[in-house]
């Protein structure tokens, strides 16, 4: 059975921002998300986004005395979904589903995957076009990002 992936808003907002959401289909095929993340994406989403509603919603209200609702709803749903790995941008997010023993990545590490499996020729262009935008990215992610997609 394939992994599952959860995306959270970042990721489906900073892809679209870029023009590139469709490496996430690229890279992971189905993708799924909440309720919550699809209305604060605020657009439409692809055929191949799946939107799940979390089931102990109580998980979900504790996880928000944290975290906004989009990221809780993501971890909520991930603790219900076995084997699952959520797309998170958000430093604090992480650290819970670290605690919680959840995997995740980054809207980053998308990209570096997408660069792995030769979906994309170089991250490199990516970069630059999020540094154009109001997502943050420290020089030490990307300086790490481009030795994880052995490009430096």
């Amino acid at each position: 059975m394939p992994k599952t992936i959860i995306s959270d808003t970042s990721c489906f907002i900073l892809l679209t921002k870029i023009g590139e959401l469709d490496i996430l289909h690229k890279v992971y095929g189905q993708i799924i998300t909440t309720i919550d993340i699809a209305i604060e994406y605020g657009e439409t989403l692809p055929e191949w986004v799946e939107i799940k509603k979390v089931a102990d919603i109580n998980k979900q209200k504790l996880l928000e005395l944290q975290i906004d609702r989009g990221e809780s709803s993501a971890i909520a749903l991930a603790l219900e979904i076995p084997d699952s790995t959520i797309i998170l941008d958000d430093y604090k997010a992480r650290k819970i589903a670290l605690k919680l023993g959840i995997k995740y990545t980054g809207t980053i590490g998308v990209i570096i995957k997408a660069k792995l499996k030769g979906i994309i020729p170089s991250i490199k262009p990516l970069l630059e076009k999020i540094r154009q935008t109001d997502f943050r990215i420290s020089l030490d992610i990307e300086i790490q990002a481009l030795k994880e997609a052995k490009e430096v």
